[in-house]
């Protein structure tokens, strides 16, 4: 299908997605600018097969640290201002704590 003229949106291309162990990899090219780092984990964790829940049953809330300059992403920020074509981000999981009841 062709698009109306004018300018391409911008995207960022060739990023290679790991899980923490390296041993699940997902190259992912074509990413628009303005999706979130959010809106691109949740887009390939199902691709990777990686868990949406611990052992336990806990909701597992997946981050992401940008390889080239070592540092943890907020989920928040745009892609086009975190990356840069050919970047490699690692996906750590974080449980996430349920309520406690005190014993007595």
């Amino acid at each position: 299908m062709a698009h109306a003229a004018g300018p391409a949106a911008p995207v960022i291309d060739d990023l290679l997605i790991s899980d923490v162990t390296g041993q699940k990899l997902r190259n992912v090219g074509s990413v628009p600018a303005d999706c979130t780092v959010g809106e691109l984990i949740q887009g390939v964790l199902a691709d990777m097969k990686l868990p949406r829940n611990d052992g336990a049953g806990r909701p597992l809330v997946y981050h992401a640290r940008l390889e080239r300059e070592g540092k943890a992403l907020h989920g928040a920020q745009s892609v086009g201002d975190a990356l840069q074509s050919g970047d490699k981000l690692v996906l750590t999981p974080n449980i996430e704590a349920g309520s406690c009841r005190e014993r007595r």
